[in-house]
């Protein structure tokens, strides 16, 4: 009898699962015979053509199935936790710690501090190896997970334990070695705190980091982000522009000799050094396939550029470009007048006024206002849009002429909920602002039908 019984709470239309009538509420038992720990195990037992699914019934009673299907095909099954285990908080203490930055009275899951092994493979979340046990990395290596994203901050072992907080946080850099030395596929983060792992410091990371491609496949280097609840914290202090600057010229000189030796750019800038910089965004080129954009690293180029494609791409159905002119013929004839409002942070808002020009040039009928909100509650210095709450947006946005809807990015809300950081829901910021408001995907192409908006027949 295994000793985690994992019970199953949906079960996917359409399924495999559901034709064996497998049902919520049953209790699964085994998979090959093999007791599952955790997702590692499930999802290792799933990859085969034919297995043997054990489960429990609500009445007590066993059933065993047979299975035959293809190769990774997942049967469609959930449970009651996602990691099919207990989740495991973080044991280092950060110099540059988001969660530590918390105002209190918040819900209690963002106070939660992750750093396990597994949510880097499910979620794509970056881990600091030094809460991976040697069971895990076996496992990992063994069942050939990855990516593996890993938070590396800074390859001096002494500053990495000084930044973290912890005494192992530079043995756990050996981890990565044998990751590297197993083919293991790897992406890199480091969080830059000035006068801490910058200048010479990122210098040399950056050398170490390059020892591990190809298996390392891309590092980031992005800001630290700071609140203004820090009392108590280390001292750490923002980047300035000229400081900015240095941080890109470091970045494409490495770019360069990795593009040679490699034929990869590998370590990249997050988006907010460019805007503190004052430097041109690069081309879609320089970021090797977008592979990291959960941190930021690329994401309003891959933006401007889907929008202007999909506006292109209306070109031909409505007659082209005009000749010589460098913009559209006249506006197709159904498009309805209206004024539309976008919110957004502070970081994204020059691009979208950009793109609204390009849109309104093409559509004189739509009227676009792009209202960069600034983040009262975290403080001024925090602009990206996902760190908008919904009080913040009220207070900045009541009493505004925001036409006949407003457009929010759907980053500023809770992954698959219409809740904002501070549990205003999207019904009470509508009710508030008394404006049609729509949730907006964060790529260009939603960007521009959700503008579009064409009336229909």
């Amino acid at each position: 009898m295994p000793e985690k019984l994992h019970k199953i709470t949906r079960v996917l239309p359409g399924s495999i699962a559901q034709e064996l009538e497998i049902e919520p509420g049953d209790i699964l038992l085994s998979v090959n015979q093999a007791a599952i720990e955790d997702v590692f195990d499930y999802r290792y037992q799933l990859n085969e053509e034919f297995i043997t699914v054990a489960v429990r019934k609500p009445d007590g009673e066993e059933w065993e199935y047979e299975i035959e299907k293809e190769y990774e095909e997942d049967l469609g099954i959930e449970f009651e936790n996602g990691l099919m285990d207990d989740y495991r908080s973080c044991c280092n203490k950060c110099i540059f710690c988001f969660i530590d930055q918390m105002p209190p009275g918040m819900r209690e899951t963002l106070y939660f501090k992750d750093d396990d092994s597994r949510l880097s493979f499910l979620q794509g979340n970056y881990i600091t190896l030094t809460n991976m046990k040697e069971r895990d990395l076996e496992r990992i290596i063994l069942y050939k997970l990855a990516p593996v994203n890993i938070s590396v901050h800074t390859m001096n072992p002494q500053l990495r334990c000084k930044m973290l907080n912890n005494r192992f946080a530079g043995e756990a850099l050996d981890k990565m070695r044998r990751l590297y030395e197993a083919g293991m596929e790897m992406n890199g983060q480091i969080v830059l705190c000035k006068g801490m792992n910058d200048g010479k410091e990122l210098e040399y990371s950056i050398e170490k980091l390059t020892e591990y491609i190809p298996h390392m496949r891309s590092v980031s280097v992005v800001p630290a982000g700071l609140t203004r609840y820090r009392d108590g914290l280390y001292p750490l202090e923002l980047f300035g522009q000229q400081e900015a600057a240095e941080v890109l010229r470091m970045i494409h000189r490495w770019q360069a000799v990795c593009m040679e030796r490699w034929g990869i750019h590998f370590v990249h800038a997050s988006d907010e050094w460019y805007l503190l910089a004052g430097e041109e965004l690069p081309c879609a080129d320089s970021y090797d396939g977008f592979l990291q954009l959960e941190n930021g690293v690329g994401m309003l180029r891959l933006l401007l550029d889907e929008f202007r494609e999909a506006m292109q791409a209306d070109g031909d159905r409505f007659g082209g470009l005009a000749e010589g002119s460098g913009g559209f013929r006249n506006e197709d004839r159904s498009v309805r007048e209206e004024r539309i409002s976008i919110a957004t942070g502070r970081l994204a808002a020059p691009f979208l006024e950009q793109l609204a020009q390009e849109f309104m040039q093409r559509y004189p009928k739509k009227h676009i206002q792009v209202f960069a909100v600034r983040n009262d509650f975290f403080g001024e210095q925090i602009t990206v849009a996902g760190l908008l709450t919904g009080r913040d947006l009220v207070h900045q946005l009541k009493g505004k002429d925001l036409g006949d809807r407003l457009l929010l990015p759907c980053s500023m809300l809770r992954s698959g909920e219409e809740i904002f950081l501070d549990d205003m829901t999207v019904t009470e910021l509508k009710n508030a602002l008394q404006v049609k408001t729509v949730i907006v995907n964060s790529n260009g192409q939603d960007l521009y039908d959700a503008l579009f908006s064409p009336v229909s027949g």
